[in-house]
């Protein structure tokens, strides 16, 4: 597969700052976001289907990443042997800047659910699939209970927010952009990745960790996540695909994720803080 292009996840732009009675001409740093296209090509190699599946608004970079774990999460790949090429292409027609599409190429045998495809995206990134249908659906495409027996201190979970801050770059820089990373059981930053979309930011850490050639191999099954915002059904979903066994929030849970930790045994924290946290599913696996 070919490496990502390592664009900016920032820009700049000019401003008027009004700050203690002053004005001043200034620049702001954003975060950068622009669509990326996902497109599968599959079948027989002498009569290849190309298939677009989704559209997101994503802050460049690491797209090879997020293409692959965006796909592994919604069940269209499941390993890396399935995968004959990822990389960015340029527009069929106006031949315009490969930057923003993204085309994985599929092994032959590989036959994706194109019914299943139409059923799964009409949602929206913001908001997503609702429902108990939902839950039901993704128990289908990922039945296993996770047995994962992992135990860590809750002195160690207070530390990871600061930690989390301390390598988030490009929030350093704009203050508009979420993050998701893997730690061990000891609290130690194993991988990072930020993005303008929080699902964005989890599936190029999934992407990553299962799709790319990282230093060092990294098994979700036995990590911590800890997000930036809030714990959504749709992380939840996507945590509980790459066998992930504990969830941890900076912000709150939503009922349904709730609903798919327990039903997953994941463990569910929520409202992450320098000193205080919830612990809404799995308390057994948090130490004194």
């Amino acid at each position: 597969m070919q490496r990502d292009p390592s664009p900016s996840g920032m820009t700049k732009a000019k401003i008027h700052r009004y700050k203690n009675g002053v004005w001043t001409h200034d620049e702001d740093g954003l975060a950068r976001e622009e669509p990326l296209e996902i497109r599968i090509r599959y079948g027989p190699l002498a009569q290849r289907k190309s298939k677009s599946i989704s559209v997101t608004m994503r802050t460049p970079g690491n797209d090879i990443e997020l293409a692959l774990g965006f796909l592994f999460t919604e069940s269209i790949i499941q390993s890396r042997l399935q995968i004959m090429q990822a990389a960015h292409i340029a527009h069929a027609k106006t031949q315009e800047s490969k930057e923003n599409i993204i085309q994985v190429l599929l092994r032959e045998d590989v036959q994706p659910d194109l019914e299943k495809l139409q059923r799964n995206f009409y949602t929206t990134s913001s908001c997503g699939v609702c429902g108990k249908e939902s839950v039901d659906a993704v128990k289908l495409e990922c039945p296993v209970y996770i047995q994962k027996d992992v135990r860590f201190s809750k002195n160690m979970l207070l530390k990871l927010p600061g930690t989390l801050r301390e390598h988030q770059n490009i929030f350093s820089a704009t203050g508009g952009i979420h993050a998701a990373a893997f730690f061990n059981m000891q609290g130690n930053l194993l991988l990072l990745r930020e993005d303008v979309g929080r699902h964005n930011a989890l599936d190029k850490l999934i992407g990553a960790s299962l799709f790319t050639e990282l230093d060092s191999e990294i098994d979700p099954t036995g990590c911590i996540l800890l997000l930036s915002g809030r714990a959504s059904f749709e992380l939840l979903q996507k945590a509980a695909m790459a066998g992930i066994p504990v969830v941890c929030a900076v912000g709150a849970p939503s009922s349904l994720a709730l609903q798919m930790a327990a039903e997953f045994n994941i463990t569910l924290i929520g409202f992450l803080r320098e000193d205080r946290f919830n612990v809404y599913t799995g308390r057994e696996r948090v130490l004194e």
